[in-house]
């Protein structure tokens, strides 16, 4: 070892670069101990008998002649003796590299496990910002949708005042009878009044069964937004102005505690509780199951084996009817789910979505 160690300290100070493979252990602490000199090894099974073949640098290789012996069936005898004959300055300098080498393959495996979290909360990320998209693209589609109706509507009484005041021009140039601009009137007023019953339809606001308070309602009750007459769930507790956030499928609105109604979700009595290792008692999935399912962007395929899936958890739950979220777009989605709702026997019926409940681009399922 001695000769070793002067060899490699005469080519070290010359310069030239060298590689070295020993099994003394004073070499080890030389390198160790010595700048530009550095220590490596090639890993060893010592289960398996077999290399690894990856190369460890700055890591002292440990050597594993007692424990491959030991595998291949060496007498205990022979091994002792032969442990014997080592100095204690040796034995403990092995100890320390196979506490090393303990040390490092935990810390390795840690690292791959860090690595695994890493590629999840990259792909999580990536999903909920693609979610986010199509929420916000749903949205603006919404909000679109609305501008677009309420502009119809000013079109319409702008048409029906330009009409009124060229009958009322007409009227006044020629000498029309009163009997004719009665049945005109008439017939403007039919037509106005059929425009205002559909504003009052779609604008008419139930009243509460119960005034509801702020202490009446906490975040994650289920209520009935009357005016949109739309179900959701409350997000948010009440502000000083009774005002809170609800939220309804896609769409999350600021709306005030007088138009609310407390919605009475079905009592699910499945027996599945089970005890979990710290003795709580932990609820079955089926009795957390939501009365709606977002289909929104997906293939048929991928739609019909996520709802596949929920009418089972739903059916289980004992709920009564569900919302299936599909959009309008070119109507294939909803076409498919349809196609796939007609061939299960646990379905009763189905129907589209009446205003108020998502139109065409919602379908009601109940069960039987």
């Amino acid at each position: 070892a001695a000769l070793a160690i002067s060899i490699l300290s005469y080519l070290h100070d010359k310069g030239i670069r060298t590689m070295a493979t020993t099994h003394y252990s004073e070499l080890k602490v030389y390198a160790l101990s010595t700048p530009g000199v550095e220590n490596a090894c090639c890993e060893f099974s010592v289960e398996t008998l077999r290399p690894t073949y990856r190369l460890l640098i700055g890591i002292p290789g440990k050597s594993n002649a007692f424990a491959i012996s030991s595998k291949l069936g060496l007498s205990d005898q022979i091994i002792e003796r032969a442990k014997e004959q080592i100095s204690e300055q040796d034995e403990s300098f092995e100890d320390v590299l196979s506490s090393l080498e303990e040390n490092r393959v935990t810390i390795e495996n840690e690292r791959l496990e860090i690595a695994r979290y890493k590629e999840e909360i990259k792909t999580l990320k990536a999903q909920l910002e693609s979610r986010q998209e199509k929420l916000d693209a749903q949205r603006d589609r919404i909000l679109r949708q609305a501008n677009e109706e309420a502009h119809k509507v000013l079109e319409e009484a702008k048409e029906y005042a330009d009409q009124t005041m060229k009958l009322f021009h007409k009227f006044q140039k020629n000498n029309v009878d009163t009997s004719a601009v009665e049945r005109e009137r008439q017939e403007l007023r039919k037509r106005m009044n059929k425009a205002e019953k559909n504003m009052s339809d779609r604008q008419e606001t139930k009243k509460p069964k119960k005034q509801l308070t702020a202490k009446d309602i906490r975040p994650g009750d289920s209520v009935k937004v009357l005016s949109m007459n739309l179900k959701g769930t409350v997000g948010s507790r009440p502000d000083s102005k009774g005002f809170l956030f609800v939220q309804m499928g896609i769409i999350r609105s600021k709306v005030h505690l007088s138009d609310l109604e407390l919605v009475d979700e079905p009592v699910i009595t499945t027996p599945s509780l089970q005890k979990t290792g710290a003795g709580k008692i932990r609820m079955s999935k089926s009795a957390s199951v939501s009365t709606e399912i977002n289909l929104l962007g997906r293939t048929v395929d991928e739609a019909i084996a996520e709802l596949d899936k929920y009418l089972d958890d739903a059916y289980i739950a004992h709920l009564k009817s569900v919302r299936v979220v599909h959009g309008k777009g070119t109507g294939a989605l909803r076409k498919g789910i349809h196609d796939y709702l007609r061939r299960q026997k646990h379905v009763s019926s189905f129907r589209l979505g009446e205003f108020g409940e998502g139109d065409a681009g919602v379908t009601i399922v109940d069960f039987k």
